[in-house]
């Protein structure tokens, strides 16, 4: 299974194509410190309209470093929260309309959990039940993970 996650929680621009044979096949980052430093800190509106610039040549650029295309594309992930709304619903709307304009599976993926479940694709991933601390912006905790969910 091939699949494309989408990250636009804050204020950077994740998109990742992940083969559950190969694995991570390939990954862009487009990071918006620069826009937000004058302001000192993050601001939504901002953050929201620069995902909308840059996720699609992002998608396109993640999908041609990893040599994919959309038939081999089996599903997409995208962040759905928590994080800034507006920066939210922007990858939630194109991995949705992406989805549906080829006909694949969409899931939203909580940000803490994907954080969580990272390990998990390592070669020598950790058993459940397992104790993790996230320390991950103004989300930060100390969780016993039983399991996916």
């Amino acid at each position: 299974m091939r699949v494309i996650g989408i990250e636009t929680s804050c204020d950077e621009t994740g998109i990742a194509v992940y083969d559950d044979k190969l694995g991570l096949m390939s990954h862009v980052l487009y990071s918006q410190v620069k826009l937000h430093a004058d302001y000192g800190g993050v601001v939504p509106e901002l953050a929201s309209r620069d995902h909308v610039r840059k996720i699609v040549p992002l998608i396109k650029q993640a999908l041609a470093k990893a040599n994919s295309s959309l038939e081999n594309i089996d599903g997409i992930a995208y962040t759905k929260g928590p994080g800034l709304i507006g920066a939210l619903l922007v990858g939630a709307c194109v991995g949705r309309s992406l989805a549906y304009a080829w006909n694949k599976p969409a899931v939203g993926v909580h940000h803490m959990e994907g954080h969580l479940l990272a390990p998990m694709l390592e070669d020598d991933a950790p058993e459940f039940p397992f104790i993790a601390l996230l320390v991950s912006g103004g989300h930060s905790m100390l969780v016993q993970v039983e399991g996916i969910g």
